[in-house]
């Protein structure tokens, strides 16, 4: 049986006829040198960082090019740590899938250790040390975009940061065991590092949002702001934020799908004689294994500023360019070529029973819905960043990403917190049309029909009038209890109930109403409550097989 460690890896033929690369590099050294002189840190040690933000450092350090080791940092979820990072000296197994059902598999090497960021175990201890170290150029994070807010949807403080601005850096900022919020835990860190040495750094947010540098430098900003008006802290600490030269927070853009652990890759794993390939399923509900299955096509674009110097990640394909490039990459993604076609399957897959995305790229509606979206109605208003060809960029989503059966992701993670991504998704698209004179809202059917089909799944009923488990968001309570009396049946119990919704600008990005696009919404979403089955009916009609 192999093992997935440090001594188990020294056997090579082994896993050569096991059919899985091993890194051509030293992992055990490139860890110790990491350590001893760490130049890159990453808050948020799941499967997309594994499997892709460490693999480009694998692919880096594979090349002698350089310092790309990387110490990953968990603050949400320790069992992470414990559980997949400890009993494997930090290694992953990344197994790619493509489209005809290979496999490429390789052991990632880059990440020299996994840290809690908790006083309890001395990992805090370890994690400042680091931080303060001059030598370290960036601190990179994929801790989804609730990891930045700091408020709640009424505007008040969440209660944790409350607590952590009156507390200050050296008050509650130590511990991952949900004690801190990871905002305060950053500010806390950087002001370590400012009274250490003021060593200059790159604070870089990976995380799939919009203008997310900007995100991570306004939480930070805020936290330190309120420790400095209660006189917790140096004044001069909100300069050295404020001073790009010394602290930057370069925007990104980020896209590859990294799915749940499948048990099909990880059964296939054992019969090749890897051990410990099973899929834990910790506390909080998070899906990992020793094993990352992804897909192929990866795009990580990140403004160029970086005061400290950077790893080579441009050997491993990562794009370093301007900031205004890399806005531009952002919005083709999630205005139009990727982001949009995802909801659209995420809301009609779960009302139709779906349970994978590729098995929804076989249903000759949907099929047509995305295309309709990506084709017809985003690429004449795209955003062409000039890097990524936005045409070839949908082709490739339409005909290998999203219909890859070796993907095993479902409509139902995807449809986690719609509310939050939908005014990006389809209000920017919107907003292109009403702007541009020589276009009409009127000839939009696919983005109004995903509106009405997203408001019809917030009634909690498939259309087979079962009731179904909506996924997580944070304005369902409010969106659900709108739309209460609502029945499947009854199309006219939904009179006057869709209008103050439509008009909400921070769902929608803007006034749907005043755009013009409330009456078709509207019908739509009354035809898909005329019976069971009325979903499928309305797509039939639209997109005639």
């Amino acid at each position: 049986m192999l093992t997935l460690t440090h001594p188990g890896i020294a056997d090579t033929a082994a896993w050569d006829r096991a059919g899985i690369a091993l890194p051509s590099y030293d992992a055990k050294a490139a860890a110790e040198n990491t350590k001893r002189s760490p130049a890159w840190l990453h808050f948020g040690a799941g499967n997309i960082f594994r499997g892709f933000i460490a693999a480009l450092g694998d692919t880096v350090l594979g090349q002698d090019a350089g310092n790309a080791g990387v110490i990953a940092v968990e603050t949400f979820d320790t069992e992470i740590i414990e559980k997949i990072y400890a009993p494997y000296d930090s290694l992953a197994l990344l197994v790619t899938l493509l489209p005809d059902g290979k496999t490429e598999r390789r052991v990632i090497g880059s990440i020299a250790e996994g840290l809690t960021a908790s006083r309890e175990n001395g990992d805090f201890t370890k994690l400042q040390r680091y931080f303060e170290a001059g030598s370290l150029q960036m601190a990179s994070f994929t801790i989804t975009e609730k990891g930045y807010a700091l408020h709640k949807p009424d505007g008040a403080l969440l209660d944790i940061v409350a607590r952590d601005m009156e507390t200050g850096p050296l008050g509650r900022q130590t511990s991952a065991a949900g004690d801190t919020h990871v905002m305060s835990l950053i500010a806390a860190l950087l002001y370590a590092r400012f009274q250490k040495n003021g060593a200059p750094i790159a604070m870089v947010s990976m995380d799939n949002c919009s203008h997310n540098g900007d995100k991570l430098k306004a939480a930070v900003t805020e936290i330190a702001a309120a420790w400095s008006g209660k006189g917790l802290i140096d004044a001069g600490f909100l300069d050295y934020l404020a001073d790009a030269s010394r602290v930057s927070f370069p925007w990104s853009m980020i896209d590859k799908i990294t799915p749940r652990p499948a048990p099909l890759i990880g059964d296939a794993l054992a019969r090749d004689g890897i051990g410990g390939m099973d899929t834990v399923i910790t506390a909080k509900g998070t899906y990992i294994a020793a094993f990352v299955n992804a897909e192929g096509p990866q795009y990580l674009v990140i403004e160029d500023a970086f005061p400290n110097g950077r790893p080579a990640l441009e050997r491993a394909g990562v794009y370093f360019t301007d900031r205004q490039t890399v806005d531009k990459v952002e919005r083709m993604k999630v205005t139009t070529c990727l982001n949009p076609l995802h909801t659209a399957l995420a809301v009609f897959g779960c009302l139709l029973g779906h349970t994978s995305i590729a098995g929804e790229m076989r249903d000759a509606q949907l099929a047509a819905l995305v295309r309709r979206i990506g084709y017809d109605e985003g690429l004449p208003v795209v955003t062409d960043p000039g890097i990524l060809d936005p045409k070839a960029f949908i082709g490739e989503v339409l005909t290998k990403r999203l219909p890859n059966p070796f993907i095993p992701d479902t409509p139902q993670r995807i449809a986690t917190d719609t509310s939050q991504k939908i005014s990006i998704r389809y209000g920017e698209t919107v907003k292109a049309y009403m702007a541009d004179p020589a276009r009409s809202v009127d000839t939009l059917v696919g983005i109004p029909l995903v509106i009405a089909g997203w408001l019809r799944y917030l009634l909690g009923v498939d259309d087979e009038g079962k009731e179904m488990e909506l996924s997580d968001d944070p304005l369902l309570p409010t969106l659900q209890a709108a739309l209460s009396g609502v029945r499947v049946g009854d199309p006219a119990g939904a009179e006057g109930k869709l209008p103050p919704i439509l008009r909400n600008q921070a769902i929608f990005g803007t006034d749907l109403v005043a755009a013009g696009l409330g009456d078709k919404i509207e019908g739509y979403f009354r035809r898909m409550l005329e019976d069971r089955g009325a979903v499928r009916k309305l797509l039939t009609e639209v997109f005639p097989a």
